[in-house]
């Protein structure tokens, strides 16, 4: 893989992901020309006046920018958090919810679907219900997250086959704890389903800060250590021998990810496959270094879950896909034939 190759692909991917925001915003149940969307979106970013229609303005200025944003940002960390769990761990078949994050994010909104404000301290139960559950989501990944960490830690050490068993094990038990708050409050169960199914349906800018404040951490702490990366992916032993530090790395590397992945689950909910087909398409183009495939990553998997999230709105009659069903459908048939091919 020449340097030159690699990127043309990068510039190629960015250029397509520029492209993608705006186009993607003339997706939508209300019919709005092509001309006023284009007008609203350079309006929106201060580069035009306002259209006439002030109607156009806020749905594209304010809902499906925002929702198209928040896909490209979500899309791009879980694709750069399937980077790193597959390079951190040596598996192939690692994804972002490998260490039990997305079990612990269903089962913290799934407290708040069904006990409301009500389980909550008095400084938080003036909030809705729907104002509660992304933090109480991200909460629940995190602490999944610590708690996969610290079971797969022995003697100061962490070791990616204990850090995989006891993702299994956080999973299986907050799975656990989702199916027994489903069958007690069956009232609950379709919201429950629809929040683990992935959506971003309703997402605006105020959703943005709860994504970054972990996201952006995530993202740094990742995008800083890909040279580490590429060392640990030579073995435990090789990596030590060229002075890495593999415990401490590896503790860095998984906190990273898994901080980018909870930031995502808590706004759009579990959305599958992104982070697991994304960096196999993308080694195909880049190669395996890690430097180009993060940036790739980024690129790639916002590109791939802002086009799923467009295919989602495209129901007549206003109706439209839980977006974790679109990458499924489309990510599952495509890995498999990716598989076997390979």
């Amino acid at each position: 893989m020449t340097e030159n190759r690699r990127r043309r692909v990068l510039l190629c991917l960015a250029a397509l992901w520029v492209c993608a925001l705006p186009l993607s915003c003339l997706v939508g149940p209300v019919a709005i020309s092509p001309a006023e969307v284009f007008q609203a979106f350079w309006a929106r970013l201060g580069f035009a006046a306002p259209p006439a229609d002030q109607a156009s303005f806020l749905v594209v200025g304010n809902i499906r920018l925002a929702r198209v944003v928040i896909a490209a940002l979500c899309g791009g960390a879980l694709a750069m958090a399937g980077v790193t769990l597959q390079g951190v761990l040596r598996n192939p078949l690692a994804d972002p919810f490998t260490l039990g994050i997305s079990a612990g994010a269903a089962c913290g909104a799934s407290l708040v679907i069904t006990a409301g404000g009500a389980a909550f301290p008095a400084a938080l139960q003036g909030m809705s219900r729907a104002g509660l559950i992304a933090p109480a989501a991200l909460a629940g990944a995190l602490l999944a997250l610590f708690a996969s960490v610290w079971l797969g830690s022995a003697k100061g050490a962490l070791r990616r086959e204990n850090v995989v068993l006891a993702g299994i094990a956080v999973s299986a038990f907050l799975g656990a704890l989702v199916a027994l708050i489903k069958a007690l409050h069956e009232e609950s169960v379709t919201s429950i389903v629809f929040w683990i199914l992935g959506s971003l349906q309703g997402r605006g800018w105020e959703s943005l800060p709860l994504l970054l404040v972990t996201l952006v951490p995530g993202f740094l702490v990742v995008s800083l250590n890909f040279r580490k990366l590429d060392l640990l992916c030579l073995g435990d032993e090789e990596a030590a021998q060229l002075g890495l530090h593999v415990g401490r790395t590896r503790f860095c590397l998984l906190a990273g990810a898994g901080m980018m992945t909870a930031g995502c689950v808590a706004v759009a909910g579990i959305i599958a496959f992104v982070g697991l087909v994304a960096p196999h398409l993308l080694r195909i183009c880049l190669g395996g270094a890690h430097g180009p495939l993060l940036t790739g990553a980024f690129f790639g998997g916002g590109l791939l879950l802002v086009f799923a999230d467009a295919l989602a709105r495209c129901l007549p009659g206003g109706q439209e896909l839980p977006v974790g069903v679109v990458t499924a459908l489309l990510g599952g048939p495509f890995f498999a034939l990716l598989i076997r091919r390979r």
